[in-house]
């Protein structure tokens, strides 16, 4: 077959694509492409083979792509097919036992607010009974109302912190669908098959029928009802000996920002109703702007995303920055550190803050859990506790599902602090705990950064740091991994490797791509591809006994220095 007939074939399937989307900007912007690519525009050509070279995948991690026409892609028809597919789904499951119910939500994103409408039309019309949020509201909420309106499945349009021109869709199972500890959790194998399975990526759109009404949109109060929800996390404020809690959380100076995102109204109503007054929130980031006009990519996690917190932190003397990711579901934080000054934590070291005094609060039989590549300082606080602890595979649909679960989180700014409201992460509650928890340290005379160090005298210095190798071919990351596990390292940094597991046979955990190394001088380093990005992570951990306070400066010196000789080893191993 000749290019030529390969380039008409494909002009061909876009223009019946376009034909049928309904989405008028997205069939218009389509047809455009196509002639650009048939008059001879490489560039247009290449975008166009690209849109149409699969079907968007549906996964454990629902959909997430760029916003535009074609198969490869998000949009109208997408949405629509696999939101039949999911009705399928709920049908079959339900087995004509009960109606089932489905919860949507959506975030302030472009399209978000019509592939929700889209999604209740589809579901509606296949027979589901539909509750729809009334507004855009953060994720953490949509998985509040699933579990408390015990409904069989959530849908939420949001590409969380993805680049503002992505969407994507989270979904979630419940009520009779799910039972056992995953109640309310996000879809794992094999619900994720069961449900691809039932997506038509051929449907004709003139067979997908959609309802003009008949789904509910839940009132106002919904988010008023998740903000009484995560409230009973802290103690109450004011009121008889409520005085002292009273005063501490007004003497503690807060900067808030939601980084363009919808947790910005729900967060400031949860400090204010815990009594936080000082609260002042990042005025060029605190309304929703699916644009994210003010951050190269809006993730906590990237430079330069707090920067302007941190200015506005030092202009108030603040004692804490709380920043929520665009949909609220992670949860950063920076505080001043004595010597070095404003500083963000690091995903483990909020994790190991939080899992501490989740800890302190636990009941017998309760477990902390964090994925493998978190750090391994909450198992030796659970343990301190008299508490278990688990490892879980990467990513919250996991550490939802672990039973008994009093506290998880992940590096990548993951936490969950009451499983018992939201299986999910949870920004917004992470940051109400954290928020009481420095506020009752200053009144104390005490802070978050003096709590690091003595979790470092009670069980060790933990430093952790990444490495990341982004690549442009897919294929490269089979080529890394396999001459690692071919030929893994004699040492890390100078360190004899002692130990070394390939994740992918499930020794200990489900298998999964990834490979452990582990050294004499208990560092252990994980690598593994991006499950989310063309790129090799690897997450780098170094423990260190201290032998007093005074030993602390020198013991992080030391551990910085290990990392940097890990990173650089990877470094050159990875490009050989």
């Amino acid at each position: 077959m000749s290019t030529h007939q390969i380039d008409a074939a494909l002009l061909e399937t876009a223009a019946a694509w376009a034909a049928q989307d309904p989405d008028p900007v997205t069939a218009a912007a389509l047809r455009v492409l196509c002639d650009a690519a048939g008059a001879g525009d490489g560039p247009a050509a290449a975008e166009l083979a690209d849109r149409f070279a699969a079907n968007l995948a549906f996964g454990t991690a629902g959909l997430r792509a760029e916003l535009g026409p074609g198969p490869n892609r998000m949009n109208s028809m997408v949405v629509r097919r696999t939101a039949a597919g999911i009705g399928r789904f709920l049908l079959a499951a339900a087995d004509g036992a009960y109606t089932p119910r489905a919860v949507i939500g959506f975030d302030a994103r472009h399209n978000s607010d019509v592939f929700a409408r889209e999604s209740a039309a589809v579901l509606t019309a296949a027979g589901i009974e539909v509750q729809l949020l009334p507004s855009a509201l953060p994720t953490p909420v949509l998985a509040w109302a699933v579990r408390e309106r015990a409904a069989e499945a959530g849908i939420m349009v949001t590409a969380s912190h993805n680049p503002p021109a992505d969407n994507g869709y989270k979904v979630y199972l419940g009520g009779r669908a799910q039972d056992g500890w995953g109640q309310g959790a996000q879809i794992t194998s094999p619900v994720d098959a069961q449900i691809a399975a039932q997506i038509d990526h051929d449907e004709p759109m003139a067979d997908i029928a959609l309802a003009a009404g008949g789904w509910t949109v839940l009132p106002g109060d919904v988010e008023a009802g998740y903000l009484d929800a995560i409230a009973g996390l802290v103690p109450e404020a004011g009121g008889t000996g409520g005085d002292r809690i009273t005063a501490a959380r007004e003497n503690l100076r807060i900067v808030l920002t939601p980084m363009h995102g919808v947790g910005g109204h729900t967060m400031a109503q949860a400090l204010g109703r815990a009594g936080f007054s000082r609260v002042r929130l990042v005025a060029e980031q605190a309304e929703p702007d699916p644009d994210f006009p003010t951050v190269s990519f809006p993730n906590p996690e990237e430079p330069g995303a707090l920067d302007l917190a941190l200015a506005l932190a030092t202009e108030t003397d603040a004692d804490l920055v709380i920043a929520n990711d665009p949909d609220a579901d992670r949860c950063a934080a920076a505080v001043k550190f004595p010597d070095t000054g404003w500083r963000m934590l690091r995903g483990d070291e909020l994790g190991w803050l939080l899992g501490d005094r989740a800890a302190a609060n636990a009941a017998d039989g309760a477990v902390l859990a964090n994925s493998i590549v978190s750090s391994r300082m909450l198992a030796r606080i659970a343990a301190a506790h008299h508490l278990a602890h688990e490892n879980t595979l990467t990513g919250f649909k996991w550490i939802s599902r672990v039973p008994f679960l009093a506290f998880g989180y992940e590096e990548a700014l993951g936490y969950c602090v009451a499983p018992s409201l939201v299986r999910d992460k949870d920004g917004l509650s992470a940051a109400l705990v954290l928020a009481d928890y420095a506020a009752e340290l200053k009144a104390a005379g005490s802070s978050l950064p003096e709590v690091l160090d003595s979790l470092a005298l009670a069980h060790g210095l933990h430093q952790t740091d990444q490495l990341s190798v982004r690549v442009a071919d897919l294929g490269l990351l089979d080529t890394m991994m396999e001459s690692l596990r071919v030929a893994p390292p004699a040492t890390l940094g100078g360190e004899a490797v002692t130990g070394f597991e390939d994740l992918s046979l499930g020794a200990n955990l489900p298998p999964t791509d990834g490979l452990l190394f582990a050294t004499a001088a208990d560092t252990r380093v994980i690598v593994r591809p991006s499950g989310t990005e063309p790129k090799l992570k690897c997450y780098l951990e170094v423990i260190a006994p201290v032998a007093g306070p005074g030993g602390l400066p020198a013991a992080r010196a030391a551990g910085t220095a290990r990392l940097e000789a890990i990173k650089q080893e990877l470094a050159g191993l990875l490009d050989r």
